[in-house]
């Protein structure tokens, strides 16, 4: 494993959060979304990505509780798992970083069951980024089976 991980560092309610940029595909603007029926409360609805239907989560719901207020730095950052690509609504997206291994701590929650998708806290002298596996994130999300099945439903009905 190299000695440094490249992340997108973003913003989430008053704290820096970052992917692994393996997982990004790209970071866009905050354009056309269609609200979907029934979803649970994170999903704020679908939006189109280069050709692709993909639903957008609000992190800042999935973190906070609160609703993502949309403004002009909001960003979407468009991530791929293994099962899913989602958008993920945040307040900021900030820069590409480079975090060397030795400022990665493993933080004491790691256990707790709601915030295990955070790998780790890098540490640096004026800030701290909470590190984000975009797949433990997505399976812990309640209700994600459902929108896979839509999402591939969804698919299957545009090649039909």
């Amino acid at each position: 494993m190299a000695d440094s991980n490249k992340t997108v560092v973003f913003q989430a309610g008053n704290e820096e959060y970052a992917f692994p940029i393996l997982y990004v595909i790209s970071i866009e603007k905050m354009e056309g979304m269609t609200a979907i029926p029934h979803m649970p409360d994170y999903v704020t609805g679908l939006t189109k990505v280069r050709g692709d239907l993909i639903p957008v989560i609000d992190l800042e719901k999935v973190l906070y509780n609160r609703d993502i207020q949309v403004e002009d730095k909001t960003r979407l950052i468009v991530i791929e798992t293994s099962e899913i690509s989602v958008g993920a609504l945040v307040r900021d997206a900030k820069e590409i970083l480079e975090i060397p291994a030795e400022n990665i701590k493993q933080p004491g929650l790691v256990a707790y069951q709601k915030t295990r998708f955070i790998t780790g806290v890098a540490n640096f002298d004026k800030r701290m980024i909470m590190l984000i596996d975009p797949e433990t994130l997505i399976q812990s999300l309640e209700g994600i089976k459902e929108i896979k099945e839509y999402m591939k439903n969804q698919k299957q009905e545009l090649h039909n």
